[in-house]
């Protein structure tokens, strides 16, 4: 029997994830480490998406200081939508996020992108924050 190619919602669509890691071409991201917005505990998927504004909005909001960056990814395993987000904050999946449990290949990087202006991003902090002192910060692992 042949081996099949990974499979997952938005197929053949360029995907990106966006942290602050600093990675080269052809490294893996991988799950088994912790959210880029909560440090609490290690997750069992790697996320990303098939939406540039979606990685620009991980990279702006990942912990440290380290530079923003946005790779290109290729799934190595299926993928599915991300829950945290479809069906739960936006119908559907108007973000184009989603999880997987094998690594992400980075591809490329994106070197330029348009970020959110200072007010938006502290205005999406400060919900994220209370989010957080409300307790309703869960990521569905």
């Amino acid at each position: 029997m042949a081996d099949t190619a990974p499979n997952g919602p938005d197929a053949g669509a360029t995907f990106y994830h966006g942290t602050r890691a600093d990675l080269g071409i052809g490294d893996l991201l991988a799950a088994g480490w912790t959210s880029n917005h909560a440090a609490d505990k290690p997750l069992s998927w790697i996320y990303f998406s098939a939406a540039l504004e979606s990685a620009i909005w991980g990279c702006e909001l990942a912990a440290g200081e380290a530079r923003e960056r946005i790779y290109i990814v290729e799934p190595t395993g299926d993928w599915f939508d991300d829950p945290n987000l479809t069906g739960q904050k936006f119908p559907g999946n108007p973000t184009r996020s989603y999880r997987s449990r094998a690594p992400l290949r980075i591809v490329g990087e994106v070197e330029r992108w348009t970020p959110h202006p200072p007010e938006l991003l502290a205005a999406m902090k400060a919900s994220l924050a209370q989010l957080k002192a409300a307790g309703k910060d869960v990521i569905i692992d």
